[in-house]
Formats: structure tokens, sequence, C-alpha cells
């Protein structure tokens, strides 16, 4: 997996980002413009068309992201549109993306453990990135993400860590903050509490599930394009989620494409009850390489019917603020990075 770190404005940031990544970029735009074109029947001008809806809230509320993809968008030599329509790649599709499978937190003692088995297509797997950014003003922040998006799923030096969960359902807000910039927004943030903050008072513009955390322990945060809604931890320290609403959302249309999101909490969940002496590396490691219900398991496998498959596990240790990624799935992994903010 290409590594890449970029520092200085946020301008600056994206051009080293556009620049050191742009085939990766290149070949990304080309993925999703097949896709949106056969799940939406969007052609790319269109694409374009509807990612611009997002610019009159962006420039006004979030202009240093404006000027960061503006930088992907010279590094990389590719129109500026076409990397707002990365970024926004889940409004666009609204909701029809289920990327993002199983997550968990785990808090006992002064362990803080949140993880991730990231699903998706297998063609994408050669356009993810290691993004180390370092400013001044704000965390540093190392995480994987698509060449091209300028937030996905990782952790900051001050120990703050997210990871995402798809939910399809419909409807989009364009006066609120996409889903990938909200996963950024809360990397940048100091804690759990200012994140979880940030994305209440901003909103998120469609479905999805962030899970947020840091030494003090993890927050799920259910997302629609209507409202937020907060999953706390049990009294274990724990807080589990796949790719379905476990809370109430009023007058939001779920669609649950993915039959076995139920089949993954639930088995998760039972997975955690084994585990009687709290969150470890080895144990979180080994529950994400669970394959009953194979191929849609907990660490999924590509089929003749599917091209979706794990494409990396990421465990992070919030008190140590560091982070251990196994590329392609857990069980056969063809490379191991460690995410390192402090670094």
């Amino acid at each position: 997996m290409k590594s890449l770190k970029c520092q200085g404005t946020p301008f600056e940031v994206g051009f080293q980002h556009g620049q050191g990544a742009a085939t990766e970029i290149q070949k990304a735009l080309g993925f999703y413009e097949s896709l949106f074109k056969r799940l939406t029947k969007l052609s790319w001008d269109e694409v374009c068309h509807e990612a611009s809806k997002f610019l009159p809230f962006l420039q006004k509320d979030w202009p240093h992201y404006v000027d960061e993809m503006k930088g992907v968008s010279r590094g990389s030599g590719v129109p500026f549109e076409a990397i707002l329509a990365l970024n926004v790649r889940t409004e666009i599709a609204y909701g029809m993306f289920d990327d993002g499978c199983t997550a968990l937190s785990w808090k006992v003692g002064s362990q803080s453990i949140l993880a991730q088995n990231w699903d998706w297509q297998t063609e994408q797997a050669e356009n993810l990135i290691r993004l180390q950014i370092c400013r001044e003003s704000k965390p540093s922040v190392d995480m994987i993400t698509e060449a091209g998006i300028i937030g996905k799923i990782g952790l900051n030096s001050s120990g703050v860590g997210v990871c995402l969960n798809a939910i399809r359902a419909k409807g989009v807000s364009f006066d609120r903050l996409p889903c990938h910039l909200a996963l950024r927004a809360c990397l940048d943030s100091h804690s759990k509490t200012e994140a979880t903050g940030v994305l209440q008072a901003a909103g998120v513009a469609s479905s999805c599930h962030i899970l947020i955390a840091d030494p003090t322990g993890g927050v799920g945060v259910e997302c629609s394009n209507v409202d937020i809604v907060e999953l706390p931890a049990n009294t274990g320290g724990i807080v589990i989620h796949t790719n379905h609403y476990v809370k109430d959302h009023p007058g939001v249309r779920e669609c649950i494409d993915l039959p076995d999101s139920v089949t993954r909490l639930d088995h998760i969940e039972k997975l955690i009850s084994n585990y009687q002496d709290g969150p470890t590396t080895k144990a979180v490691s080994e529950m994400l390489k669970d394959e009953q219900n194979y191929p849609v398991s907990i660490c999924r496998a590509e089929t003749e019917k599917s091209t979706t498959a794990t494409l990396f596990c990421i465990i992070m240790k919030l008190d140590e603020k560091l982070a251990t990624v196994t590329v392609g799935r857990p069980i056969s992994s063809v490379e191991m990075l460690v995410l390192n903010p402090l670094a």
C-alpha cells in the first residue's frame, strides 16, 4: 500500500496527496465512474453536477476542506469537480453503497481498542493509501483512505479514532457534512466529546454509522440526513455495529441490503462475551478473522456473485495512539502496517 506524509496548509496537504497518489486517484475515478453508471444510471458529468450541490455549504462552513480538495485536484491533474465527487460519493449514491462492515469499540481499565474490518469491492483495493497529515494547529492524522478522499478510517495524535459502517437509507441533505468529510472532522478533533459535538452541530448529509473513540472509550453515532442518534457504550465498555440502524430514526426509510448485517452483529456480540478478561489486540484480531456464515462472514470473502471482500482490518490502541493494519482479509493478509500519528 502506498504511504504518503503530507504537511503544511490545507492546499499544500492536498497538493502533496494528489501528486503522490495521482495514479491511484485516476484509477479510483475510473472505478467510481463505472460504479455510478451501473448503480445510479448517472453519467460522470451528472455525478459531478450532483456533487457541486454541496459546494455552497462547504465553502461557507468548511472552506479548509474545499482548499484541501482543490490541492488534491491541482496535484493530481484531475478536475476539482471530480475530486469533490469522490469525497461525496456516499451522498451521490443516496445510500446505495454497502461498504463499512463490522466495527467495535471496547474500553476496560486503561485499555481502549477501536477496530474494524472494511469491506468493499476488490477492484478498489489497489487504490487504497495510507495518508499521514501533519499540521501545527490540529492533531496529526494517520489513516487508511481511498486515494483522493480526504477523510476515512484511522486515528490522530490526540488518540481519537474513527470507523465507518455504511447504511443504506434514502435521503440526502446538501446543507450537512458529507459522510467522509464528517470522518475527517472527527479526526481533526482533540477528543471523542469534541468530535461528537462537531457532528451534532453540523449534521451528516446521508445515512451511515460513525464509531468514535478515544482513550476514555467509544460512542456510536448513527446518522441520517435528518437526525443523529448516539449509541453509548454498554456496561462492559463496548459499542458494536454493522450495516443497519439499531436505533429508531423517525421518517427515515432504511433498506437493509445486507441481511448478514444482523447476523454479524449478533455473532460479534457472542464472540466478545467469550473474552471475560477485557480487550486485547489478540482477542480482537481473532474475532475479526471469524468466518462463520462464510462467505458473508465478519471476515468477508469474494464470490462468483459478489466482488465485495474485506480489504483491510484495522485495530487501534487509542491509549497508546497506535494502530495495526492488515491489508487484505485478516485471515490471509498480504501486508501489515503500523499507524503512528505521533511519528
